[in-house]
């Protein structure tokens, strides 16, 4: 067998001049200055260890969230006890309301510190103290309709500063139902379609300082905008199928659920969802903010992660407090999300 031959001592001292030549005449790369690592964005950070919660109280779908004047965190749990209030550090205060609920959806607070409910499966939005007195109830109990004694599924309320009530009939029916301040049927407005002043599946709504009615629509993955006479002032769609609605006192409008999708086979738009987001607004729609989350794997419950979110509330520091509601998940949680402000 004939070896090749090995390179001569010439030839490698050519090849060695010949690389050292080019890199002369080639430009040399300019060596790259370290980032400024600042964060010019906002974010948020996952508190693992809130709330503590005792072990004997229980936890199932934890539909709604809010927060009062006074920092403390009200859940509305689908176990007994369904109303859980915590302090901001985590320590659990108390508890009412064994027995009263089916079907517990959103819970608010409203500018007089009274609590409000909404039972979709009982068809009552009720009116409580803090300490559980009840002291108004909308809708007939355990009985479905749509007419001025009766709803269908109701999901959220809202209440103005005068006191009017403002309900998404939203599973049963598809319509906003306006009340007085004493509870008195005042009208109705919207049915179920795809155009402007037509709702599908109203889920969550809110209004901002000026008395503004922000619906969410997770059929139709849009939010629109009423006057409380209701009439249609716009609509924001392509940005989010949402589920919640936080409006702040400075009116900066967050929303919480999943990027836009289409109807499949599989179900209605974006549920399950395929991903976890949160947007702030301001009140022409204009996207200021958006934060992703991860969506929790079927037995992955990791701190952080988001399995269904669903309530929503925050408190003065900008710290949220995110609810997951996923039915076929094993475990339910409340958790407490710390406001990173941004750097500079």
């Amino acid at each position: 067998m004939t070896k090749s031959p090995m390179p001569s001592t010439l030839s490698l001292i050519c090849s060695l001049l010949f690389a050292t030549l080019v890199a002369a005449i080639l430009p040399q790369q300019a060596v790259a200055a370290p980032y400024p690592k600042i964060n010019l964005a906002a974010g948020y950070e996952v508190d693992p260890d809130w709330p503590k919660k005792p072990v004997e109280i229980a936890w199932d779908q934890i539909a709604g969230v809010s927060v009062d004047t006074k920092g403390r965190v009200w859940l509305f749990n689908r176990a007994d006890p369904p109303v859980q209030v915590y302090s901001a550090a985590g320590d659990f205060l108390f508890s009412w309301g064994d027995g009263l609920f089916k079907g517990p959806h959103y819970l608010r607070i409203d500018h007089e510190g009274y609590v409000w409910t909404t039972d979709y499966r009982r068809h009552l939005v009720r009116k409580f103290t803090e300490d559980g007195e009840l002291l108004l109830t909308l809708g007939t109990a355990d009985e479905k309709g749509e007419d001025e004694t009766h709803l269908s599924g109701p999901t959220d309320v809202a209440v103005s500063p005068a006191g009017d009530i403002f309900v998404t009939d939203g599973y049963g029916n598809n319509r906003v139902v306006h009340y007085d301040n004493e509870g008195n049927f005042v009208k109705s407005f919207g049915e179920l379609g795809v155009e402007l002043g037509q709702l599908s599946q109203p889920h969550s709504i809110a209004m901002d300082s000026q008395g503004r009615l922000y619906v969410c629509e997770r059929n139709n993955g849009r939010i629109q905008i009423f006057d409380q006479s209701g009439k249609t002032l716009g609509a924001w769609k392509n940005l989010i199928n949402p589920w919640g609605i936080h409006i702040t006192p400075s009116d900066d409008i967050f929303v919480c659920g999943s990027t836009p999708a289409r109807w499949t086979e599989r179900g209605n738009l974006g549920n399950p969802p395929h991903d976890q987001i949160l947007i702030r607004f301001d009140t022409t729609g204009r996207a200021l903010e958006l934060w992703g989350f991860p969506l929790a794997k079927d037995g992955e419950l990791e701190p952080g992660h988001l399995d269904w979110m669903h309530g929503m509330g925050m408190d003065n520091a900008g710290n949220l407090y995110i609810s997951d509601v996923d039915e076929n998940s094993p475990v339910h949680r409340l958790q407490k999300f710390k406001r990173l402000p941004a750097e500079r």
